[in-house]
């Protein structure tokens, strides 16, 4: 088993992937008019809070506990926002920063799940749980709605970039250019569904039990 999974890309995206959702994680804090600490607090959970949960089930060391650069970018991203005003973050812009966040994370997580033996549809879910469970995690602390509660392309652009890695290695091709274009790809649906509002059709109950037309003429008087 091989557990050393970072590479000089792998590092650049997981750092990559801790800042964008640091950034979102303190902004959330920020237009809740919060204090500093609530907003490092909330930078912080929410860049590792997903990769944190994949460590803890592959069995891996907790990724930020041992690394001071992750604990740092967190803290500096909330220094950022702290001293910005939160209407230079609206707009597309960070939707599409935190698409690339999540993409990239998807690619890491399942390619440091692979690294540690796991099959590879295990290792495509550690993939997406890496890149929306901080989220989530944000979102629930924070009581607001959920993007995954949505019929959205999120979730699934996760899914894909981490499928696409785990493919990747399944049929042995070279790493970097599978990381990259597994992260672009995914990238790319998220901007779609950013862009024309894309989404997956949502689920409508059939009311089985309606009486027919013409059973109801029947008996009535």
């Amino acid at each position: 088993m091989n557990t050393e999974v970072l590479t000089p890309l792998l590092d650049a995206l997981d750092i990559l992937g801790v800042a964008v959702f640091a950034l979102s994680g303190a902004l959330v804090a920020a237009k809740e008019r919060q204090t500093f600490v609530t907003m490092a607090f909330f930078a912080l959970l929410t860049g590792v809070g997903g990769g944190t949960i994949r460590d803890l089930l592959i069995g891996a060391p907790v990724f930020w506990v041992s690394d001071p650069w992750v604990s740092a970018a967190c803290l500096l991203v909330a220094m950022l926002v702290w001293f910005t005003p939160t209407r230079w973050w609206d707009g597309k812009l960070l939707d599409y920063a935190d698409g690339l966040g999540l993409t990239a994370y998807a690619v890491l997580g399942s390619a440091k799940a692979l690294s540690y033996g796991l099959p590879p549809v295990p290792a495509m879910m550690m993939g997406v749980i890496t890149g929306t469970v901080g989220g989530v995690i944000r979102d629930v602390i924070a009581g607001r709605p959920s993007i995954i509660m949505r019929p959205e392309l999120y979730v699934t652009a996760a899914a894909l970039s981490a499928s696409l890695c785990v493919a990747g290695s399944w049929f042995e091709l070279p790493r970097a250019p599978v990381w990259t274009v597994a992260t672009l790809a995914g990238l790319a649906l998220r901007s779609a569904a950013i862009h024309w509002g894309l989404g997956l059709p949502s689920y409508k109950e059939k009311d089985s039990a309606k009486v027919p037309q013409s059973t109801q003429d029947e008996i009535s008087p």
